[in-house]
């Protein structure tokens, strides 16, 4: 077991420890600087879009059951097999 190796390290590390201590009291001639990129920007449009839109299509879902009661909503049993694979 080496005893000087260990002295030789502790040395090394003050002097790293010392030298980033200076290092982080300097002030950097930059000002940090924030952009938006224009996709960021329609997508914050999107989403301002979106929470005002009611999550139900109220016309829609009034016209669906109109049809059903009327004995007119028709669906195409392809459409449903479909959905239900798109889903696998």
């Amino acid at each position: 077991m080496r005893i000087e190796a260990y002295s030789a390290v502790s040395q090394a590390y003050q002097a790293s420890t010392q030298v980033k201590n200076v290092n982080s009291n300097k002030k950097v001639g930059r000002d940090d600087k924030l952009e938006i990129s224009q996709t960021g920007k329609d997508i914050n449009v999107a989403k301002k879009a979106m929470q005002n839109a009611p999550e139900v299509r109220e016309d829609r879902v009034a016209a669906i059951k109109k049809q059903m009661e009327e004995g007119t909503y028709a669906v195409s049993m392809e459409d449903v097999a479909n959905k239900i694979m798109s889903l696998f």
